[in-house]
């Protein structure tokens, strides 16, 4: 036990230092071939920010590991939400725009419903077993193209009219460098050969180590998918949105959140399942569930209560619902 849990620990140092170093290099080699930060901001460094869960997913799925796969992202969604903007809210309250509102947190609630159904193929279509199918991560890969054109659209018209890196960076829920540097083309180089191995051989330790943890444990892969796995991609996460709210910028980290949950159904468990179709195995239709619920919450307490505005008592209620439902998964383990 005590191995696999160094292990999981040295593989997510090197995915978490692998998704740096690569996010520099590949910005910094876009930057040198006359692409804008904004861009760069908007591809590189978004997928950078979701590098774990997708590294961490995709071995799950080549090496038969469903439940860490969907676990994982199952888990980091309800994580951001319920712990994430929950304690930025704790910390300050959070204002949030209204085309959060009306736009981009709604493709949130969407992006765990349609997962909520290509998970129920027994149910709506009288499948032999529930799976996510190849034809399901394609479907969500579509539904990703779709974001990702919304998003750079968007971006565009916020540049424009009012050119400002705080501006351009909410307006399309996905925190970028206020300036990319330019690094000299060997070290750009060293970085994504390197940050790619290290992704790779850490994302390899860190599957190895969760399921030897399962094993040792005598728990479903899926639960620790759901916990110790989620929360340790999302902890980064975490940090960077708390330090961003101890700045007086927690639209920011909510803006964040936002793009990272769909990117992490859309993009990460699109390409996941189109590798391998991920059986569902323990995860069950209360977590979708909950994911829905949280994306619910999410919503409503923006919206109503005190009009746009998550307060620090609307926090606390999303942090508690979180230790309920890990409290729930233990005991039910």
């Amino acid at each position: 036990m005590l191995i696999d849990i160094l292990i999981l620990i040295g593989g997510t140092i090197l995915i978490l230092g692998g998704a740096n170093f690569l996010t520099d290099g590949a910005s910094s080699l876009a930057k040198s071939w006359g692409i804008t930060d904004l861009v760069i901001g908007l591809t590189v460094v978004a997928f950078g920010t979701s590098a774990p869960e997708l590294v961490i997913s995709v071995m799950s799925s080549i090496k038969g590991n469903a439940g860490i796969a969907i676990g994982n992202i199952v888990g980091s969604n309800i994580f951001n939400i319920l712990v994430i903007v929950g304690c930025v809210a704790l910390v300050s309250p959070i204002k949030v725009k209204r085309s959060y509102m009306s736009n981009e947190i709604p493709l949130v609630i969407l992006s765990a419903l349609v997962l909520f159904i290509c998970a129920n193929g027994v149910i709506l279509d009288g499948d032999s077993m529930n799976q996510i199918s190849r034809v399901d991560g394609l479907l969500m890969l579509l539904f990703f193209a779709i974001f990702m054109r919304y998003t750079l659209s968007i971006a565009t018209e916020k540049q424009v009219t009012a050119p400002t890196p705080e501006a351009a960076s909410e307006a399309v829920g996905v925190e970028k460098a206020d300036e990319v540097k330019t690094l000299p083309l060997w070290r750009s180089l060293l970085y994504v050969v390197g940050g790619l191995a290290a992704l790779m051989y850490g994302g390899n330790l860190f599957v190895d180590g969760a399921s030897g943890i399962a094993r040792g444990l005598n728990v479903s892969e899926s639960v620790i998918g759901l916990t110790i796995v989620a929360a340790g991609t999302s902890l980064p996460d975490l940090a960077a949105s708390v330090a961003a709210a101890l700045k007086n910028k927690p639209g920011l980290a909510v803006g964040n959140i936002i793009g990272s949950n769909i990117f992490n159904i859309f993009f990460v468990l699109g390409v996941a399942s189109t590798v391998s179709p991920l059986p569902l195995g323990g995860i069950t239709n209360l977590d979708f569930l909950v994911l829905i619920a949280a994306c619910l919450l999410f919503w409503l307490f923006g919206w109503f209560f005190k009009k746009r505005t998550i307060t620090r008592v609307e926090g606390a209620v999303l942090v508690a619902c979180f230790i309920a439902y890990t409290v729930y998964l233990v005991v039910n383990a």
